[in-house]
């Protein structure tokens, strides 16, 4: 009858940790004035860094910061809904993925990727900016090149935590730096779904 019975609100949640700052003596990586950090700074397009990029950069242990906004593909399912991956030295995958009011698997948001699934999905819907704050330790080798302890990572999407000091026992399966002694860049994966990236830093 055209009366009104109630009004609902949109909530729109928003990371705590969004647009943090680099503290002093930090890595940029991207500050969204040039893509120079990059080995495709052709992905840099109007202040946003799109997928499929590789620090020129390499590091061993370190605390990242990044933020992405997640495409709308509402007519995908399961990895090929705005699938990517931030891969730390380009050997252990954080799953990035539209998992909005998903279960949260290791395949999905917030994800290590065959390790382990977030303790709790904290993925906001897609066109919505949100954060990863990773604090990573390298694993150890001998003199021999043997291992000796695996890597581990603190995971906070969104500002609340997901893994806590998570071992690390492989490389992921598609990951461009096989496991090794050696140093390793951010690598963030392409899997052929638009993503944007802002405000990563070391």
């Amino acid at each position: 009858d055209g009366k009104s019975l109630g009004e609902m609100k949109k909530v729109e949640r928003k990371s705590p940790t969004m647009g943090k700052m680099p503290p002093e003596g930090a890595v940029v990586l991207f500050d969204g004035k040039n893509g120079d950090a990059f080995t495709d700074p052709k992905k840099f397009v109007e202040g946003l860094m799109s997928q499929g990029i590789t620090s020129k950069q390499k590091f061993q242990d370190f605390s990242l910061h990044l933020e992405f906004l997640l495409s709308y593909m509402p007519a995908a399912r399961g990895q090929g809904r705005a699938n990517s991956g931030c891969y730390m030295q380009g050997r252990y995958e954080v799953q990035i993925l539209d998992s909005f009011g998903l279960s949260g698997e290791h395949n999905e948001c917030g994800g290590i990727y065959t390790i382990k699934k977030p303790d709790v999905n904290m993925c906001l819907p897609p066109l919505q900016w949100q954060t990863y704050d990773v604090e990573y330790t390298a694993a150890k080798y001998d003199a021999d090149k043997k291992k000796t302890a695996n890597a581990k990572m603190t995971v906070r999407h969104n500002g609340v935590l997901i893994h806590e000091s998570v071992e690390l026992p492989k490389s992921t399966t598609a990951a461009p730096v096989q496991e090794g002694p050696e140093p390793g860049p951010i690598y963030i994966q392409d899997h052929g779904n638009p993503i944007r990236f802002r405000n990563i830093w070391l």
